[in-house]
Protein backbone atom coordinates (compact mmCIF):
# COMPACT_ATOMS: atom_id res chain seq x y z
CA UNK A 1 0.00 0.00 0.00
CA UNK A 2 0.94 3.30 -0.74
CA UNK A 3 -0.11 6.96 1.18
CA UNK A 4 1.88 10.11 1.53
CA UNK A 5 4.03 8.63 4.19
CA UNK A 6 5.07 6.32 1.26
CA UNK A 7 4.38 2.33 1.03
CA UNK A 8 2.98 0.59 3.70
CA UNK A 9 3.88 -2.69 4.96
CA UNK A 10 2.54 -4.49 7.37
CA UNK A 11 4.98 -6.07 10.33
CA UNK A 12 3.52 -8.67 12.72
CA UNK A 13 5.58 -10.15 15.61
CA UNK A 14 7.18 -13.48 15.84
CA UNK A 15 4.54 -14.21 19.19
CA UNK A 16 1.54 -12.93 16.76
CA UNK A 17 0.64 -10.29 19.72
CA UNK A 18 1.80 -6.80 17.67
CA UNK A 19 1.04 -6.06 13.97
CA UNK A 20 2.14 -2.60 12.79
CA UNK A 21 2.26 -0.38 9.50
CA UNK A 22 5.68 -0.04 8.94
CA UNK A 23 6.05 3.40 6.74
CA UNK A 24 8.58 2.45 3.78
CA UNK A 25 10.23 5.69 2.17
CA UNK A 26 13.86 7.13 1.73
CA UNK A 27 15.22 3.66 2.03
CA UNK A 28 14.36 3.17 5.20
CA UNK A 29 11.68 2.30 7.56
CA UNK A 30 9.33 4.61 9.98
CA UNK A 31 7.65 3.81 13.10
CA UNK A 32 5.87 6.36 15.09
CA UNK A 33 6.44 6.53 19.18
CA UNK A 34 3.37 5.16 19.92
CA UNK A 35 3.95 1.84 17.76
CA UNK A 36 7.56 1.97 19.26
CA UNK A 37 5.66 1.16 22.60
CA UNK A 38 3.62 -1.29 20.80
CA UNK A 39 6.45 -3.31 19.33
CA UNK A 40 8.93 -2.92 22.53
CA UNK A 41 6.22 -3.44 24.69
CA UNK A 42 7.09 -0.70 26.96
CA UNK A 43 4.96 2.15 28.28
CA UNK A 44 5.19 5.84 26.40
CA UNK A 45 6.89 7.67 28.99
CA UNK A 46 9.83 4.74 29.02
CA UNK A 47 10.05 4.97 24.89
CA UNK A 48 10.17 8.92 25.44
CA UNK A 49 13.13 9.26 28.02
CA UNK A 50 14.85 6.74 26.05
CA UNK A 51 14.13 8.80 22.16
CA UNK A 52 15.76 11.72 23.89
CA UNK A 53 18.71 10.42 25.09
CA UNK A 54 19.68 9.00 22.07
CA UNK A 55 19.75 12.62 20.68
CA UNK A 56 20.84 14.09 23.64
CA UNK A 57 24.00 11.35 24.17
CA UNK A 58 24.94 12.53 20.14
CA UNK A 59 24.48 9.34 19.37
CA UNK A 60 22.25 10.39 16.24
CA UNK A 61 21.43 13.52 14.69
CA UNK A 62 17.87 14.65 15.41
CA UNK A 63 17.14 16.18 12.33
CA UNK A 64 18.91 13.38 10.00
CA UNK A 65 16.40 10.41 11.44
CA UNK A 66 12.96 11.96 12.19
CA UNK A 67 10.74 13.30 9.35
CA UNK A 68 7.08 15.25 10.72
CA UNK A 69 3.72 13.74 8.78
CA UNK A 70 0.41 14.97 9.35
CA UNK A 71 -1.78 11.84 9.97
CA UNK A 72 -5.96 11.63 11.10
CA UNK A 73 -6.78 10.29 14.10
CA UNK A 74 -10.33 8.19 15.21
CA UNK A 75 -11.39 11.43 15.64
CA UNK A 76 -11.25 12.96 12.25
CA UNK A 77 -8.96 15.44 13.05
CA UNK A 78 -5.22 16.05 11.94
CA UNK A 79 -1.91 15.91 14.14
CA UNK A 80 1.40 16.32 12.78
CA UNK A 81 3.42 13.18 14.39
CA UNK A 82 6.97 12.25 14.46
CA UNK A 83 8.09 9.16 12.90
CA UNK A 84 11.74 7.62 13.44
CA UNK A 85 13.90 6.06 10.82
CA UNK A 86 15.23 1.98 11.79
CA UNK A 87 18.59 4.08 13.23
CA UNK A 88 16.63 5.32 15.72
CA UNK A 89 14.47 2.22 16.23
CA UNK A 90 17.67 0.56 16.67
CA UNK A 91 19.21 2.43 19.33
CA UNK A 92 15.80 2.62 21.28
CA UNK A 93 15.79 -1.41 20.84
CA UNK A 94 19.24 -1.76 22.75
CA UNK A 95 18.59 0.58 24.84
CA UNK A 96 15.09 -1.44 26.46
CA UNK A 97 17.15 -5.33 25.64
CA UNK A 98 14.06 -5.96 23.66
CA UNK A 99 13.96 -8.71 21.69
CA UNK A 100 11.05 -7.80 19.80
CA UNK A 101 13.91 -5.11 18.46
CA UNK A 102 16.55 -8.35 16.85
CA UNK A 103 13.42 -9.48 15.41
CA UNK A 104 12.53 -6.17 13.74
CA UNK A 105 15.74 -5.25 12.69
CA UNK A 106 16.08 -8.42 10.97
CA UNK A 107 12.80 -8.13 9.26
CA UNK A 108 13.69 -4.43 8.61
CA UNK A 109 17.13 -5.54 7.08
CA UNK A 110 15.45 -7.72 4.59
CA UNK A 111 12.50 -5.79 3.68
CA UNK A 112 15.26 -2.74 2.95
CA UNK A 113 17.61 -5.04 0.55
CA UNK A 114 14.56 -6.24 -1.39
CA UNK A 115 12.95 -2.44 -2.27
CA UNK A 116 17.20 -1.14 -3.00
CA UNK A 117 17.46 -4.75 -5.25
CA UNK A 118 13.74 -4.22 -6.99
CA UNK A 119 12.75 -0.70 -5.75
CA UNK A 120 14.45 2.14 -8.43
CA UNK A 121 13.00 2.50 -12.15
CA UNK A 122 14.84 2.26 -15.52
CA UNK A 123 14.69 5.77 -16.05
CA UNK A 124 16.29 6.54 -12.81
CA UNK A 125 19.19 3.62 -13.48
CA UNK A 126 20.07 5.54 -17.06
CA UNK A 127 19.91 9.16 -15.16
CA UNK A 128 22.64 7.42 -12.81
CA UNK A 129 24.56 6.51 -15.00
CA UNK A 130 24.75 9.00 -17.47
CA UNK A 131 26.31 11.29 -14.96
CA UNK A 132 28.67 8.51 -13.80
CA UNK A 133 31.53 10.17 -16.34
CA UNK A 134 31.14 12.95 -14.59
CA UNK A 135 31.35 12.48 -11.54
CA UNK A 136 34.54 10.16 -11.88
CA UNK A 137 36.02 12.86 -13.81
CA UNK A 138 35.76 15.32 -11.50
CA UNK A 139 36.85 13.39 -8.50
CA UNK A 140 39.87 13.10 -10.25
CA UNK A 141 40.11 16.42 -11.20
CA UNK A 142 40.02 17.33 -7.39
CA UNK A 143 42.10 14.56 -6.14
CA UNK A 144 44.26 16.26 -8.69
CA UNK A 145 44.68 19.86 -8.18
CA UNK A 146 44.78 19.34 -3.75
CA UNK A 147 47.76 16.83 -3.61
CA UNK A 148 49.57 19.09 -5.95
CA UNK A 149 48.84 22.20 -4.50
CA UNK A 150 49.48 20.63 -1.09
CA UNK A 151 45.94 21.54 0.30
CA UNK A 152 44.82 19.13 2.50
CA UNK A 153 46.23 17.16 5.30
CA UNK A 154 48.11 13.37 4.88
CA UNK A 155 44.78 12.43 6.52
CA UNK A 156 42.64 13.92 3.76
CA UNK A 157 45.29 12.61 1.08
CA UNK A 158 44.13 9.11 2.19
CA UNK A 159 40.10 9.64 1.60
CA UNK A 160 40.96 11.53 -1.86
CA UNK A 161 43.02 8.21 -2.91
CA UNK A 162 40.13 5.98 -1.75
CA UNK A 163 37.18 7.93 -2.99
CA UNK A 164 39.26 8.44 -6.60
CA UNK A 165 40.35 4.79 -6.63
CA UNK A 166 36.86 3.04 -5.85
CA UNK A 167 34.68 6.34 -7.37
CA UNK A 168 33.89 3.17 -9.73
CA UNK A 169 32.78 0.78 -7.02
CA UNK A 170 30.02 3.38 -5.50
CA UNK A 171 28.63 3.54 -9.19
CA UNK A 172 27.72 -0.14 -8.49
CA UNK A 173 24.89 0.76 -6.62
CA UNK A 174 23.52 2.41 -9.24
CA UNK A 175 23.78 -0.53 -11.48
CA UNK A 176 21.28 -2.97 -11.74
CA UNK A 177 21.45 -6.30 -13.69
CA UNK A 178 17.28 -7.39 -13.48
CA UNK A 179 16.63 -8.01 -10.00
CA UNK A 180 20.15 -7.88 -8.33
CA UNK A 181 22.69 -5.41 -7.48
CA UNK A 182 26.18 -5.77 -8.46
CA UNK A 183 28.36 -7.35 -5.86
CA UNK A 184 32.21 -8.06 -4.87
CA UNK A 185 32.60 -11.62 -6.82
CA UNK A 186 35.36 -12.92 -4.00
CA UNK A 187 33.72 -13.69 -0.73
CA UNK A 188 34.90 -15.91 2.29
CA UNK A 189 32.93 -17.19 4.70
CA UNK A 190 33.17 -16.51 8.21
CA UNK A 191 35.37 -18.85 10.58
CA UNK A 192 35.64 -17.31 13.63
CA UNK A 193 33.66 -14.62 15.40
CA UNK A 194 34.52 -12.08 17.98
CA UNK A 195 33.96 -13.26 21.55
CA UNK A 196 32.52 -10.03 23.62
CA UNK A 197 34.80 -10.80 26.48
CA UNK A 198 38.56 -11.65 24.95
CA UNK A 199 37.33 -8.53 22.88
CA UNK A 200 37.13 -6.13 25.98
CA UNK A 201 40.49 -7.56 26.75
CA UNK A 202 42.18 -6.94 23.06
CA UNK A 203 40.51 -2.85 23.79
CA UNK A 204 41.84 -2.66 27.31
CA UNK A 205 45.34 -3.63 26.29
CA UNK A 206 44.83 -0.78 23.33
CA UNK A 207 43.95 1.80 25.84
CA UNK A 208 46.63 0.64 28.42
CA UNK A 209 48.90 0.96 25.33
CA UNK A 210 47.50 4.59 23.86
CA UNK A 211 47.65 5.81 27.40
CA UNK A 212 51.34 5.44 28.11
CA UNK A 213 52.00 7.31 24.85
CA UNK A 214 49.54 10.08 26.00
CA UNK A 215 47.14 9.15 23.05
CA UNK A 216 44.02 8.37 24.72
CA UNK A 217 42.30 10.10 28.00
CA UNK A 218 40.39 8.05 30.74
CA UNK A 219 36.94 7.93 28.49
CA UNK A 220 39.05 5.59 26.13
CA UNK A 221 37.14 2.56 25.64
CA UNK A 222 34.84 2.70 28.46
CA UNK A 223 31.48 0.92 26.99
CA UNK A 224 27.60 2.52 26.86
CA UNK A 225 25.42 -0.12 28.24
CA UNK A 226 26.92 -2.70 26.84
CA UNK A 227 26.41 -1.65 23.45
CA UNK A 228 29.22 -3.48 21.86
CA UNK A 229 28.12 -6.40 23.04
CA UNK A 230 24.86 -5.59 21.13
CA UNK A 231 26.98 -5.50 17.67
CA UNK A 232 28.82 -8.36 18.36
CA UNK A 233 25.46 -10.34 18.55
CA UNK A 234 23.90 -8.98 15.89
CA UNK A 235 26.84 -9.45 13.89
CA UNK A 236 26.02 -13.13 14.23
CA UNK A 237 22.35 -12.98 13.73
CA UNK A 238 20.29 -15.60 11.63
CA UNK A 239 17.26 -15.42 9.03
CA UNK A 240 15.60 -18.43 7.63
CA UNK A 241 18.35 -20.74 9.38
CA UNK A 242 20.71 -18.94 7.81
CA UNK A 243 23.19 -16.31 8.80
CA UNK A 244 22.30 -12.57 8.03
CA UNK A 245 25.97 -10.96 6.93
CA UNK A 246 27.17 -14.28 5.38
CA UNK A 247 30.64 -13.45 4.64
CA UNK A 248 33.98 -12.21 6.13
CA UNK A 249 34.21 -8.81 4.13
CA UNK A 250 29.98 -8.73 5.01
CA UNK A 251 30.89 -9.20 8.53
CA UNK A 252 33.99 -6.51 8.81
CA UNK A 253 31.90 -3.97 6.74
CA UNK A 254 29.31 -3.92 9.44
CA UNK A 255 31.44 -4.11 12.10
CA UNK A 256 33.56 -1.27 11.20
CA UNK A 257 30.18 1.07 10.15
CA UNK A 258 28.25 -0.09 13.54
CA UNK A 259 31.40 0.56 16.12
CA UNK A 260 32.00 3.70 14.30
CA UNK A 261 28.46 5.22 13.86
CA UNK A 262 26.51 3.67 16.95
CA UNK A 263 28.88 4.93 19.35
CA UNK A 264 28.99 1.97 21.59
CA UNK A 265 32.05 3.78 23.50
CA UNK A 266 32.84 7.14 25.35
CA UNK A 267 35.42 8.01 23.79
CA UNK A 268 37.91 6.64 21.02
CA UNK A 269 35.01 5.42 18.66
CA UNK A 270 36.65 5.51 15.62
CA UNK A 271 40.24 4.05 16.82
CA UNK A 272 38.20 1.11 18.16
CA UNK A 273 36.54 0.19 15.42
CA UNK A 274 39.51 0.64 12.70
CA UNK A 275 40.96 -2.12 15.54
CA UNK A 276 38.38 -4.49 16.08
CA UNK A 277 37.81 -4.64 12.14
CA UNK A 278 41.63 -5.45 11.93
CA UNK A 279 41.19 -7.66 14.75
CA UNK A 280 37.90 -9.42 13.15
CA UNK A 281 40.36 -9.92 9.93
CA UNK A 282 43.04 -11.47 10.97
CA UNK A 283 41.10 -14.08 13.08
CA UNK A 284 39.50 -15.18 9.50
CA UNK A 285 42.51 -14.94 8.09
CA UNK A 286 41.68 -12.41 5.72
CA UNK A 287 43.99 -9.42 6.89
CA UNK A 288 46.74 -10.31 5.02
CA UNK A 289 45.34 -10.26 1.54
CA UNK A 290 42.95 -7.60 2.02
CA UNK A 291 45.02 -4.89 1.11
CA UNK A 292 44.09 -2.55 3.02
CA UNK A 293 46.97 -0.31 5.12
CA UNK A 294 46.92 2.38 7.11
CA UNK A 295 45.80 5.12 4.95
CA UNK A 296 42.70 3.26 3.58
CA UNK A 297 42.03 2.55 7.35
CA UNK A 298 42.01 5.75 7.90
CA UNK A 299 39.83 7.21 5.18
CA UNK A 300 37.03 4.89 5.60
CA UNK A 301 36.91 5.72 9.44
CA UNK A 302 36.59 9.02 8.34
CA UNK A 303 34.03 8.49 5.66
CA UNK A 304 32.13 6.86 7.56
CA UNK A 305 31.50 9.25 10.50
CA UNK A 306 30.83 11.87 7.96
CA UNK A 307 28.59 9.94 6.18
CA UNK A 308 24.76 10.51 6.31
CA UNK A 309 23.07 7.70 7.96
CA UNK A 310 20.90 7.30 4.77
CA UNK A 311 23.98 6.26 2.99
CA UNK A 312 24.99 3.20 5.32
CA UNK A 313 24.30 0.58 2.56
CA UNK A 314 26.82 3.01 0.13
CA UNK A 315 29.72 2.60 3.08
CA UNK A 316 29.23 -1.27 3.29
CA UNK A 317 29.45 -2.17 -0.27
CA UNK A 318 31.99 0.21 -0.17
CA UNK A 319 34.24 -1.34 2.78
CA UNK A 320 32.96 -4.82 0.97
CA UNK A 321 34.80 -4.12 -2.58
CA UNK A 322 37.81 -2.63 -1.39
CA UNK A 323 38.08 -5.48 1.10
CA UNK A 324 37.64 -7.71 -2.08
CA UNK A 325 40.44 -6.49 -4.67
CA UNK A 326 38.54 -7.02 -7.45
CA UNK A 327 37.62 -2.96 -8.55
CA UNK A 328 40.16 -1.20 -10.78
Amino acid sequence: MKNEQGEVIIYRSNDGQAQLDVHLTEDTVWLTQAQMTALFVRDKRTISEHIRNVFKEGELVENAVVRKSRTTAGDGKAYETNFYNLDVIISVGYRVKSQRGTQFRIWATSVLKDHLLNGYSLNHKRLAEKGLADMEQAVALLSRTLQRHELVTDEGKAVLEVVGRYARTWALLLRYDEDRLELPKKSHPPKQSLDYGRTGESIKALKDDLLARGEASGLFGQEREHHLQGILGNLDQTFGGRELYGSVEEKAAHLLYFVIKDHPFSDGNKRIGAFLFLLFLKENDLLDQSGINDNALVALALLIAESDPRQKELMIRLIMNLLAGDIE
